[in-house]
């Protein structure tokens, strides 16, 4: 969850947030992080306790539309329209990974090193091989996190130090309208987005919580197992929502602190050498190859668990859609293993098309913004429906998950205003 969470949104989408309009969003950047986390929990209290993954659970949703053998949801459709922008988004973080590590290891040019993380990406989550490569990568993105708090401290001790009113200015709810597009892309790349809070259910399922609570009655011993792995999955959402908010935040105030008073904006081939200022500036011009060992392994987790959330999805999706029979496991790992293998090219070749990880990634962000109240308001759905009330949520959860979607829906329709407003 970790490696999925925390990546090219706080790393560059938040940082870039700062760059372009200073600390006046942080009240933003800390929405994006704590509104989401309980969307993640309910809708993992669905999977533990139904066993049922995100996909096949959204196709409950009411509104109904043809698929090859029968009825499927509308969601399942948009969801396979959003990959669109969403293999866009994802070229973007190929193409800024391949410039962290062309800058670390200059012995292949950054394209070079695009097209090899790229395969790398591919062949791990082709043949299943996360298991040690999480662990690392949960230990670098932990370390690169209080690395990069431990510069926004220092930050203090530096002619770019933030003033007490920066940081109340940063609090009063204020909106710039020229970055609509920065803030929807921040918003929607950073913390459990849609994606990441889908993907969820597919980890709940491979870590075995369902597995463990077993099939559905009315016996005690199932409700007590259920609500134990409630529990541990909960303490899942909590871990990742501390860890990502020490992320987010101090990227964004270092964003804010050193790129935007330095007048820099990551963009182009210049992406990551612009980011790695937030490392030099602070922490003095030794950090900058530390910058580019953490940048690369957080890209490179963004790129594997998202890989793999995507075509866990895109193959659940084809058997809703008819094109997979339900039985039919062998077929669904062949188009697992299709979407792990073709996926990295086409995100690869959207990258040597643009050539732009900044914009690229805000418009995966923007995309990942649209689809958060709608799997917010599924999850809603999903809650009062199918839920067993032994194990609903108690009366905070539940305001606060309406409170989620509502602010969700209400600022989204907000941003889209000022957009035509300006």
């Amino acid at each position: 969850m970790l490696g999925s969470v925390v990546g090219s949104g706080e790393l560059i989408l938040t940082t870039t947030l700062g760059a372009s309009v200073g600390f006046v969003m942080l009240w933003w950047v800390l929405l994006s992080c704590w509104g989401k986390s309980i969307v993640q929990a309910e809708l993992g209290r669905y999977t533990v306790s139904t066993g049922e993954t995100a996909m096949r659970a959204f196709n409950r949703l009411p509104g109904k539309l043809p698929g090859r053998r029968g009825q499927v949801s509308w969601f399942v459709w948009f969801w396979l329209a959003s990959m669109i922008p969403t293999l866009i988004g994802g070229g973007g973080i190929y193409g800024a990974c391949g410039q962290a590590a062309a800058d670390l290891i200059p012995l292949a040019g950054a394209a070079s090193w695009t097209l090899i993380l790229a395969a790398a990406a591919a062949l791990i989550v082709f043949w299943g091989s996360y298991d040690t490569l999480e662990r690392s990568m949960t230990f670098m993105v932990v370390v690169f996190t209080f690395i990069t708090l431990g510069g926004a401290v220092c930050l203090q001790f530096t002619p770019l130090a933030l003033t007490g009113d920066e940081l109340r200015n940063g609090l009063r709810l204020e909106f710039p309208a020229f970055a609509v597009a920065a803030a929807l892309g921040a918003y929607g790349g950073t913390g459990v987005n849609a994606s990441d809070s889908m993907a969820y259910t597919y980890w709940c399922a491979e870590k075995g919580y369902a597995r463990y609570v077993g099939p559905r009655d009315l016996d005690a011993g199932w409700l007590r197992r259920a609500r134990g792995w409630i529990r541990v999955m909960q303490i899942d959402t909590v871990l990742t929502l501390l860890v990502l908010t020490f992320a987010t935040v101090p990227f964004y105030m270092l964003g804010a602190g050193v790129l935007k008073r330095l007048g820099l904006l990551p963009s182009g081939s210049e992406t990551v050498r612009v980011l790695s200022h937030i490392y030099t500036e602070t922490l003095g011009p030794w950090a900058s190859a530390l910058f580019l060992v953490g940048a690369s392994f957080i890209l490179f987790s963004s790129m594997v668990s998202g890989l793999a959330g995507n075509a866990h999805l895109f193959a659940e999706a084809l058997v809703i859609l008819g094109f997979i029979p339900p039985e039919g496991e062998h077929a669904r790992r062949k188009a697992f293993r299709a979407f792990a293998l073709g996926a990295p090219a086409v995100m690869a070749t959207t990258y040597f098309l643009v050539a732009n990880p900044v914009w690229m990634i805000t418009l995966g962000g923007i995309m990942g913004a649209l689809m958060m109240p709608l799997v917010a308001g599924a999850t809603l759905y999903l809650r009062y429906t199918h839920v067993d009330r032994r194990i609903s949520p108690g009366a905070l959860s539940d305001v606060l998950l309406w409170i989620c979607w509502g602010v969700m829906v209400v600022l989204g329709l907000y941003a889209v205003g000022r957009i035509f407003w300006a």
